[in-house]
């Protein structure tokens, strides 16, 4: 009990050090290039844009921001899972409230290096959030539900929601801060896949001697099966056993260094698996 109570403190801590990180990015990056990240975010700040010079009001982030997410927090709500909308919407509620207070800081005002930089910064932070059990809002709640009843990666789904986006941003405010900006989200996903692969999957090929110990440890770390098959050795025409399974990227090196331990002479084959069909357990987001 003291133990889970400890991570969730250390969970809350990370969130409010995400949240402000997120919000240093908006005002020192996104807002010095004048650029529209995408989702949420970006529609807020869309939104700000178009009062600010059509009818010459201040929109405050925060009310806009907390509007725009409550369609996405309900579909969080309602089927993803309680905990990880109460994260998110800690995160979404303290983003806006650092980025309403906190002052701007222009690092540079290269607009190409802002697009590269900040996406850099906005996908780390959206993957740090997720491996948090977490998310910044918006878009990442409908790519999560995606990604869960479709059982499919379905980031780049997202990335070309945000180019629409986008899109309508180059219509109303000109197209050289619209393409950059799709840079700028073309980085932020590109760092995503790379950092968080929970909806991405590698296939492992075993040769082992020990097929009961190596599924053990797959079904213990993972909670999928495996295939177990006959196998011959073509040097020494000595029998083996083959254990076939498909388990998530994020697990797959956790269950190689165990199955290690359980046969030292095992030979582990991995590839990347670009897309299955049919029942596939993914770690409930609670």
């Amino acid at each position: 009990m003291k133990i889970r109570y400890k991570q969730e403190i250390l969970k809350v801590a990370g969130i409010c050090l995400a949240s402000l990180i997120m919000a240093l990015n908006i005002k020192s990056f996104v807002r010095t290039g004048g650029l529209y990240p995408g989702g949420a975010t970006g529609l807020a700040l869309l939104i700000q844009r178009i009062g600010e010079m059509f009818f010459g009001i201040e929109v405050p982030y925060t009310l806009v921001n907390v509007l725009l997410n409550a369609g996405p927090v309900y579909i969080g709500y309602r089927f993803i899972g309680r905990k990880f909308t109460m994260y998110s919407c800690l995160m979404i509620l303290l983003t806006g409230f650092f980025t309403d207070l906190i002052p701007g800081y222009a690092i540079t005002y290269d607009t190409l290096l802002i697009s590269i930089f900040g996406g850099l910064i906005n996908g780390a932070i959206i993957s740090a959030c997720l491996m948090m059990n977490a998310t910044t809002g918006g878009t990442d709640f409908i790519a999560i539900y995606l990604s869960e009843k479709k059982e499919i990666d379905s980031w780049n789904v997202v990335f070309g929601l945000n180019v629409l986006i986008l899109a309508a941003a180059g219509i109303l405010f000109g197209w050289d801060k619209a393409l950059y900006s799709i840079i700028f989200q073309y980085t932020s996903t590109q760092v995503l896949h790379m950092m968080y692969k929970k909806y991405q999957q590698h296939t492992l090929i075993v040769v082992t001697n020990r097929p009961r110990e190596v599924y053990r440890a797959i079904a213990k770390i993972t909670h999928h099966g495996a295939t177990v098959m006959d196998a011959v050795g073509s040097y020494q025409g000595s029998q083996r056993k083959l254990v076939y399974s498909v388990v998530s990227s994020a697990e797959s090196k956790k269950v190689i260094r165990m199955i290690r331990r359980m046969d030292p002479d095992a030979f582990v084959n991995v590839m990347k698996t670009e897309q299955i069909s049919g029942k596939f357990y993914f770690r409930p987001n609670r």
